[in-house]
């Protein structure tokens, strides 16, 4: 076997501007890795290189970025049997990791074959609340209730701090912490000082739990919020860069948070993922799986992979109706649960 693969670049388009914590978004870019044998080229394995600039640590620029992919590509026999020598790219690792697996499966875009893959189980998710004024903020909400979630995610930190404790009260008016599960996501909104009596006044409201309420970094402060929040801490910047068994183990010791939060493409793929997933549980962490504005070849594998393990939580893995140009897709919202409709 001779193996061979190529890149193509595509740029997604946003239906609506896309509120972040790292601004508003218009577009997406990706880049997919076609993998194949010369010998029998055509069955090609896909996978993602998937990028959200200011936060995936491997990306400065499209030209340094696509420099990398072109190594890769040019060294596909080395890359493809030495695949931590890329642990520090951890979103092309993913995608390389994600197209040889798609390979080896006969290139039919089954990344993991479960009861998910063959569209007979479903997987809880929460519904992903945009940042925005007020009023986007609660239409979203009323939303992603008549659409049958009963998890719904709300980003905070960038409206004033009042106008969203409104908007979770209202929530709370008229939904018990029984019939709607809370989850809000600060993006490290607060500073050290002030995060405890932040997270006092969110815990009012009954919460699920709180998405990295402080920048990432700062293990010490993190470490004392996790032991007295009044709101349970799950991390999710924190884990970026941390590439070895070593780094990881130690963070997770040192702060010892109540959950964490696993981006494929920000973590280093499905083998690190893993990783994260046993020494959490060796530690009674609990932990949900996200995915990170990937396209649908992205996010399917995602799912896939999401479906090999016992779900207890609903997981964050929105659908690809984010984009007016994404990929095809197999992936529907069925009652606040992502569905696969078949193999594909």
């Amino acid at each position: 076997m001779q193996l061979a693969a190529s890149i193509e670049k595509r740029i997604f388009h946003f239906f609506r501007p896309a509120g972040t914590s790292r601004g508003v978004l218009n577009e997406k870019k990706s880049w997919f890795i076609y993998i194949w044998d010369e010998n029998e080229p055509a069955i090609k394995g896909i996978g993602e290189c998937s990028v959200i600039p200011g936060l995936s640590p491997d990306y400065l620029n499209d030209s340094a970025y696509e420099e990398k992919l072109k190594e890769v590509v040019l060294n596909i026999e080395k890359y493809s049997t030495q695949l931590t020598e890329i642990k520090e790219f951890p979103s092309i690792l993913f995608g390389l990791e994600m197209a040889l697996l798609d390979f080896k499966n006969g290139g039919k875009r089954i990344y993991y074959d479960s009861a998910f893959t063959r569209g007979e189980k479903s997987i809880p998710i929460n519904g992903l609340i945009w940042m925005g004024d007020p009023e986007f903020i609660k239409d979203q909400i009323k939303d992603k209730i008549s659409e049958g979630f009963s998890c719904i995610k709300m980003k905070i930190g960038a409206i004033d701090f009042s106008k969203e404790l409104e908007i979770l009260e209202e929530i709370r008016k008229n939904y018990s912490s029984r019939e709607i599960t809370l989850r809000v996501d600060a993006n490290g909104a607060f500073t050290p000082p002030e995060a405890m009596a932040k997270l006092t006044r969110l815990s009012e409201y009954d919460l699920h739990s709180i998405e990295q309420p402080i920048k990432q970094g700062q293990w010490r402060e993190m470490k004392k919020l996790c032991e007295s929040s009044p709101v349970p801490i799950a991390l999710d910047e924190e884990l970026i860069g941390l590439h070895d068994i070593k780094a990881k183990t130690e963070m997770l010791d040192k702060i010892l948070p109540q959950f964490i939060i696993l981006k494929l493409s920000l973590v280093g793929g499905f083998h690190s993922t893993r990783e994260w997933i046993e020494l959490a549980e060796e530690r009674k962490i609990s932990w949900w799986i996200t995915s990170a504005l990937e396209s649908n070849i992205g996010l399917d594998a995602i799912a896939q992979f999401t479906s090999t393990y016992d779900i207890e939580l609903p997981q964050g893995l929105g659908t690809g109706m984010l984009y007016k140009d994404n990929v095809p897709s197999e992936l529907r919202i069925e009652n606040g649960c992502l569905k696969r409709l078949s193999h594909g």
